[in-house]
């Protein structure tokens, strides 16, 4: 790619190696991972670098060009900033991650940018200008707003049954001091008990996930005989179920065939379907099914629950997400459950759907293959 000469301002006063610290410049700048453009007095590009191209995404010479018109700065409250206005004001070195640039199709990166007044030209009375330091910070800043929104939704996820638990046992303790109550005992306790197995999960759901994004996670295949798993997991979770006024089905293809594949990992699976049909259903049921296709099998957990919006739908296994429908906030939940569902079945080369409307329930299903 061809770049445009360095040309100094003030030419008359070049020293006799100028060409040579000229090129170095160019060799420099060109070497350099960051966007570097040179400005003037005027505020036009006498200098820049490819990776600067790059980042604005042109794929033609800028040179002469006004900096004005070739960078558009969106700043921290989306207000379209005037960058020959913004550079005319720096008198002393600049520097921010606070700012963002649209392109023409309407997308926006961010941007870390750094401004600082300079001498264009060779010698001390070189013209003076401004160079733009460029950086596209995009992945960055979405890992750290990934981390701000971890700490909150944990932060406040975490705070909820504590609370909860910590004062169904100080109410225990206190009727076993006062009157010994056992039935009031035995409610706070089981509350208690209740709230602690949601932290439970929460920090298996953490640690899955940790594992996960580190690529440390491993696949151990073994046999699974898929009617022994439906049953076992209707077993676990029918008490729970049945604690809601739920029944639980089980539909399983009866010439279903042994499944090779990790046995914690499918089950993991299922049971993050199956406790969340159990959550948004008020009245109802409950059916876990499996059935032969292909080389594999498809396992299903329809529930006559809630539903999910059309927009929900297109979101449910993004970190975090959690619908704004009332009925799915009046139960806790951090919104990795789906995610680390859906980082579980790419290891195991599976592929999820779900089907829902509101009101009217879902059904997710997971197609396993056999892994050899």
């Amino acid at each position: 790619m061809a770049y445009n000469k360095y040309m100094p301002l003030d030419s008359s006063h070049q020293q006799p190696d100028a060409e040579l610290e000229r090129e170095r410049l160019k060799s420099l700048i060109n070497s350099m991972a960051d966007g570097v453009i040179a400005i003037d007095e005027n505020k036009a590009i006498v200098i820049y670098n490819g990776a600067a191209l790059s980042i604005l995404n042109v794929n033609s010479t800028i040179g002469g060009k006004q900096i004005g018109n070739v960078l558009q700065l969106i700043d921290k409250n989306n207000q379209t900033v005037n960058s020959n206005e913004f550079v005319n004001q720096i008198k002393t070195a600049h520097s921010s991650r606070d700012w963002r640039i649209r392109y023409a199709d309407g997308s926006t990166i961010n941007l870390y940018l750094s401004i600082a007044p300079v001498h264009l030209g060779y010698g001390k009375n070189g013209a003076r200008g401004h160079v733009v330091l460029l950086r596209d910070i995009t992945r960055e800043k979405s890992l750290e707003e990934e981390r701000d929104e971890f700490i909150s939704v944990v932060s406040h996820e975490l705070r909820t049954p504590i609370t909860i638990a910590e004062g169904n046992i100080s109410n225990a303790q206190y009727i076993v001091n006062k009157d010994g109550d056992g039935a009031q005992i035995k409610d706070a306790l089981k509350q208690a008990y209740d709230q602690i197995i949601f932290l439970a999960g929460m920090i298996n759901d953490l640690a899955t996930l940790s594992r996960a994004e580190r690529g440390k996670l491993t696949v151990d295949t073994e046999s699974i005989n898929a009617h022994d798993l439906i049953e076992e997991l209707a077993n676990d979770y029918r008490p729970q179920a049945e604690a809601k006024g739920l029944t639980v089905h089980t539909e399983v293809d009866p010439t279903l065939e042994t499944l090779q594949s990790s046995k914690l990992y499918v089950r993991e699976i299922l049971q993050n379907f199956i406790t969340n049909a159990i959550k948004y259903t008020q009245r109802g049921s409950i059916t876990i099914g499996a059935q032969t296709k292909d080389e594999g099998i498809i396992f299903r957990v329809k529930d006559t629950g809630i539903g999910i919006s059309k927009t929900d739908r297109e979101k449910v296994f993004d970190k975090f997400f959690r619908s704004e429908d009332y009925r799915t906030r009046q139960n806790n939940g951090t919104g990795l459950g789906l995610y680390v569902t859906m980082k579980l079945a790419n290891l195991l080369h599976a592929d999820i759907d779900v089907t829902s409307e509101l009101n009217q329930g879902s059904t997710f299903r997971v197609y396993i293959p056999n892994l050899s």
